[in-house]
């Protein structure tokens, strides 16, 4: 048996979100949810609006979901982990706990030294170099991710500069290699992130709508690795990539 014999959609799960001691069913959940990675975003969410925490998720440690109000909606929003199998299951818990739209948001790697950091990138299919979607979806190269269109419509009523195209998920960020960095390049792939893959499979087979748009940070285009923005983005960034999210989001 073999990663690629692992889809198995008629047979029961048998850990399910319900079953364990850390879910609260609740019916005010927000059916708008935001998933995002770094801590400086909730630093400036607190800078941003007024929020609560209503509920905990919990995917190896207690994940804290915040509620705010944005345009007349109410938006969830939580810090989700790193890597495709911890957001496939948070998304999983925020999913059981009554969330319809998610919005995911981070940084990603680029495979095209002209595509400048900050700049926005939305995935519109993701090469499956991770575990977790052949989980839920059959064997395949790249997963499509149907929601690109009108998260761009989103972006051109926000008069937000963006480009669209293939994105490389991979679970190994230290053995990103020039020779497959060349391949997925090749393939049209225009940047390099750890979880469109695993999220847009999780989406599919559970049959909910998951967005996601990223923004530009290092650079693996070139004779060497150029970190550019990468571990020293400006918390004001921070703050206009979140205002940017909460605006997506109360139009999703």
């Amino acid at each position: 048996m073999s990663l690629f014999d692992t889809f198995d959609p008629d047979s029961e799960e048998i850990v399910r979100f319900e079953l364990q001691r850390s879910y609260r069913p609740m019916e005010d959940f927000p059916e708008t949810i935001v998933m995002t990675f770094q801590d400086k975003t909730f630093q400036a969410l607190e800078n941003v609006c007024p929020t609560e925490v209503i509920t905990t998720l919990r995917e190896g440690r207690d994940v804290p979901v915040h509620k705010l109000r944005w345009n007349g909606r109410d938006i969830g929003i939580f810090q989700t982990l790193v890597g495709g199998a911890g957001t496939a299951g948070l998304l999983e818990e925020a999913l059981v706990m009554g969330a319809k739209k998610v919005l995911l948001y981070g940084s990603c790697g680029v495979l095209d030294l002209a595509l400048a950091a900050g700049h926005f990138i939305l995935p519109t299919q993701a090469y499956r170099d991770e575990g977790t979607s052949y989980h839920y979806l059959p064997v395949g190269n790249y997963v499509d991710v149907p929601t690109a269109r009108r998260l761009g419509e989103i972006f051109d009523e926000l008069r937000l500069p963006y480009v669209e195209g293939r994105v490389w998920t991979t679970d190994a960020i230290y053995r990103e290699t020039r020779g497959n960095m060349e391949k997925r390049k090749a393939d049209g792939c225009i940047a390099v992130d750890m979880e469109c893959a695993s999220a847009m499979a999780v989406a599919q087979f559970r049959g909910a709508s998951v967005y996601q748009f990223l923004y530009a940070e290092d650079s693996l285009d070139g004779d060497a690795w150029d970190p550019r923005t990468m571990g020293d983005v400006p918390a004001s960034d921070y703050e206009k990539y979140l205002r940017v999210a909460l605006e997506v989001a109360s139009r999703l």
